[in-house]
């Protein structure tokens, strides 16, 4: 049995349980992004509210107002450099002459990569201990067919070759390689053999 305190306040506490009941229906409702409507022209189709000419979000209007990523990169200059002469001020004229605007300069190209020889021009990379057919197959790739291209690296160039090999990088130093190519291209077979041991 309810005793009669409670039994006092249980009119308050259905009409607090009611308002908070109609407080979540409304945060709920005012918390959906967009409301469906039901399109009287075509029963049981559904549409946005957003389609009928309602006001695009503020996010995706600071998009369409950025300025492109060509104009950022290029600058302003570049507008006015494209832009055509106009009637008022012909060619040639002085009048009213804007600053002179510099072209911009010209990208540098990139280093050409080594002239690959001739086919049958090539030496057997493999006569070099340590270079196998899979990495003489990725010198061919790079260029690299002889033993005077081998033997005429430097050091930096060293570095960058083996950076390239993958796996197989550290075995340029490790195995001597461009001491070996010296040798070869050279034709010292008899040195070669002493320092190195003869080819199979």
């Amino acid at each position: 049995m309810i005793s009669a305190d409670i039994a006092s306040y249980l009119p308050l506490i259905l009409i607090g349980l009611a308002v908070l009941v109609f407080v979540i229906w409304l945060i709920a409702r005012g918390g959906r992004k967009a409301r469906v409507v039901e399109d009287d022209s075509a029963p049981g189709i559904a549409r946005d509210v957003l389609a009928e000419g309602a006001a695009p979000a503020p996010r995706n209007q600071a998009l369409i107002d950025a300025p492109r990523a060509i104009d950022i990169i290029q600058g302003p200059l570049s507008a006015a450099a494209n832009a055509q002469p106009t009637a008022a001020a012909p060619l040639g004229t002085d009048a009213e002459a804007g600053p002179e605007i510099a072209p911009a300069p010209a990208p540098e190209p990139e280093p050409a990569p080594a002239p690959a020889p001739r086919p049958g021009a090539g030496d057997d990379l493999t006569r070099i201990k340590g270079l196998g057919p899979k990495i003489a197959a990725l010198l061919g790739g790079f260029g690299i067919t002889t033993f005077a291209q081998i033997a005429a690296w430097t050091p930096e160039e060293v570095e960058r070759i083996d950076a390239k090999l993958g796996r197989f990088s550290g075995r340029i130093t490790r195995d001597q390689w461009v001491e070996q190519a010296r040798l070869l291209a050279a034709g010292d077979e008899s040195t070669f053999a002493e320092q190195f041991g003869r080819n199979g």
